[in-house]
């Protein structure tokens, strides 16, 4: 009878450890860290960005999300980085616009189809920018100028082949002008190409405009417009090109969370309905408008057709200027 009931006591103590294993092999996703990758360095606003939301989904989870920086290469390095990734859930990303870039570069290690897009938290439209005491008042004004004295309107605002460079070629080429119509001056970026701009040396830059915002407030230049169809709340008053045009062409400047393809769905579902409710909290807003960044959520699926969109359209403004491998 003690043997009978030693038995059982065994048979129960094993069954309840299979059970035991059995749940620790499936625990519910995240049950430890998890790892943000930032292809940008620390202390930009891609890296201050995704720390913010990195806190705030530790406080969902209960788990550390940890940021690490992956620099180099453009952005090439930590892209292909969260690319590469175990699909498992534990390692995702920041991305951004570039990563739509590399492909049409013939850089090789990530696409567009690589990544599990989990949703967009952010994207601030390139602006159109003139000197304050510029004769164009609006950007049709100025388009009309380069369309109808090609060769005289100079344009800066990054090295050739960058994202100000590709969205004001790829605004002509859009309205059906010769990008070359409007010479591009390549510079190491916007801040010296804005005070080029406020001396008279050029007459267009296209970057943000919140990297405009110091020479707009101190009177040196005025944004005419936004490439872009979505308006930016953070500057209500200007326009966007597609409305402007009738056009669609946004190559918007964006961050957002995204995995290596392959992600178990019910982990993008639980991060992206996690991003919806931190880009809806005020206190998340606050801080990204005192960056100057807007709050721009979009859920995983219209996040992946915005990147396939980012994607055809840099690219074929890219085969046009002969940046296409």
């Amino acid at each position: 009878m003690k043997s009978t009931i030693r038995n059982v006591i065994q048979a129960s103590v094993a069954a309840a450890a299979l059970l035991g294993l059995a749940g620790a092999a499936h625990a519910e996703w995240p049950d430890r860290a998890v790892t943000i990758i930032v292809p940008w360095s620390a202390g930009g606003g891609t890296d201050a960005t995704a720390r913010a939301v990195a806190a705030d989904l530790q406080k969902k989870f209960g788990e550390p999300f940890n940021v690490v920086n992956r620099t180099g290469g453009g952005g090439l390095v930590g892209h292909s980085a969260i690319a590469n990734a175990a699909p498992d859930g534990y390692t995702i990303g920041v991305i951004t616009i570039e990563s739509t870039m590399y492909k049409t570069q013939g850089l090789p290690g990530v696409a567009p189809e690589d990544f599990d897009y989990i949703g967009r938290y952010n994207a601030d439209a390139i602006g159109v920018n003139v000197k304050a005491g510029s004769s164009y008042d609006t950007v049709q004004a100025l388009i009309d100028d380069v369309k109808a004295n090609p060769g005289t309107v100079t344009a800066s605002g990054a090295n050739r082949g960058g994202l100000s460079h590709l969205a004001w070629a790829g605004l002509l080429n859009t309205l059906g002008i010769d990008p070359n119509a409007s010479p591009w001056v390549a510079s190491d970026g916007s801040a010296p190409a804005l005070q080029q701009l406020a001396a008279g040396a050029i007459d267009v830059v296209s970057t943000s405009p919140a990297e405009a915002r110091a020479l707009v407030d101190a009177g040196e230049a005025k944004t005419l417009a936004l490439i872009s169809s979505e308006a930016n709340p953070l500057f209500p008053d200007i326009p966007t090109t597609d409305s402007v045009f009738g056009i669609k062409f946004s190559p918007l400047p964006f961050r957002g969370l995204a995995g290596p393809d392959g992600l178990p769905p019910e982990v993008v579902d639980k991060l992206s309905a996690a991003l919806e409710e931190i880009c809806a909290d005020p206190e998340f807003q606050k801080f990204m408008s005192s960056q100057g960044f807007s709050v721009a959520y979009q859920d995983a699926p219209t996040f992946k057709q915005t990147v396939m969109t980012d994607y055809n359209d840099l690219a074929a403004t890219m085969k046009v200027l002969g940046l296409a491998k």
